[in-house]
C-alpha cells in the first residue's frame, strides 16, 4: 500500500504503534528474566504514548492531510513477520523487540524526509533518536 498522503502516513504510523504495543504486551508476558520483562513493559508504555501523540498530530493537522501528495513510502516495506510462539524464550523475546524497534526506526527515518509538515518531521526524527536509544539498551542485553 502506497502511503501517498499525510493522513495515510500518520494512520499507518499510529496503526504500527498500536500493533507494536500489542506485541510488546505479549512479549512481556513471555519474558522470564525480570530485567527483560521490565524493559519490554517500558517499550509497551512508550508505544502507547507514541500512538496517542501520532493520533493527536493527525487531528491537529487535518487540513494538511488533503493538500500535500507524498511519494516513495510503501507500507509493505515496513512489514515484518512476528511469530510469538507459546514459549519463545528470552532470546527470542529480545530478538523480536530488536526487530520491532529497527522497523520503527527505519519507518520514522524514511517518513521524516517525506512528511510535508516541519513539526511532524521533527517529531519523526525525535522518534528515530528514541528508537536508537532503545536499540542500544536492548543490544546491551543481546550483543549479537
Amino acid at each position: 500500500m502506497a502511503l501517498t498522503t499525510f493522513g495515510a502516513i500518520m494512520g499507518f504510523a499510529a496503526e504500527m504503534a498500536a500493533k507494536t504495543y500489542e506485541y510488546y504486551k505479549e512479549l512481556a508476558v513471555r519474558a522470564t528474566d525480570a530485567g527483560l520483562k521490565g524493559s519490554i513493559e517500558e517499550l509497551a508504555r512508550e508505544e502507547a504514548k507514541t500512538r496517542a501523540r501520532l493520533e493527536e498530530m493527525r487531528r491537529l493537522n487535518v487540513t494538511e492531510m488533503i493538500l500535500e501528495y507524498v511519494s516513495g513510502l510503501h507500507g509493505e516495506d515496513y512489514h515484518i513477520n512476528v511469530d510469538i510462539s507459546d514459549s519463545p524464550g528470552d532470546t527470542r523475546v529480545l530478538e523480536t523487540a530488536v526487530a520491532l524497534e529497527e522497523r520503527e526506526k527505519r519507518f520514522f527515518s524514511d517518513a521524516s524526509d517525506k512528511v510535508p509538515l516541519p513539526e511532524v518531521a521533527r517529531y519523526f526524527r525525535k522518534m528515530v533518536a528514541k528508537k536508537e536509544q532503545n536499540l542500544s539498551r536492548l543490544k546491551e542485553r543481546f550483543p549479537h
